[in-house]
């Protein structure tokens, strides 16, 4: 893809950091992103959301006080929510396992580990753009799709191992 394919999009930043709002605005920039809405933490972003339309998050995930996860449920499932389906990308310096997990489980699209490069976070933003992923709505998760692979040749309900086992137990 090319960088003038990103001209077009909106871009709210979540970030507390300033240098890191100053890094990812001028990444952004240097592909023509010209439409962009900073935000210091989750609860003023919210309110960001409402007052403009945006094609794409870009989330630090520690901030006060509405941190990153909480921020991402929020606008997954939240009453109020403008957009639920805004893709998101969490940027973070903590990119244990059961982080990466957190932040899928909280809606998360793509998770993007600090330091970014400037072809890491345009390799995320183009996967949104060029291979948008499917929303999933049950019981206790609403996102996009957490399976990232498709099988043309899969027909049944369960897809992991584990699924099956589960079903044997009950």
């Amino acid at each position: 893809m090319s960088a003038g394919a990103f001209e077009h999009l909106k871009i709210l930043i979540v970030e507390d950091n300033q240098h890191m709002c100053s890094l990812l605005r001028g990444l952004l920039n240097s592909v023509g992103i010209r439409e962009i809405v900073e935000a210091n933490n989750g609860a003023s972003a919210l309110d960001a959301l409402r007052e403009k339309k945006c094609d794409l998050i870009l989330s630090d995930l520690s901030m006060a006080p509405m941190n990153g996860l909480e921020f991402s449920r929020k606008v997954r499932t939240g009453d109020h929510s403008p957009n639920p389906f805004v893709p998101i990308i969490m940027i973070t310096g903590h990119t244990e396992r059961h982080r990466v997990e957190e932040a899928r489980d909280a809606g998360v699209t793509e998770f993007l580990a600090k330091p970014i490069t400037a072809h890491s976070l345009f390799s995320r933003i183009a996967e949104i753009v060029e291979r948008p992923r499917a929303f999933v709505r049950c019981e206790a998760y609403f996102g996009p799709d957490r399976r990232r692979k498709t099988l043309d040749s899969y027909a049944g309900r369960w897809r992991r191992h584990d699924d099956f086992q589960d079903l044997q137990v009950q």
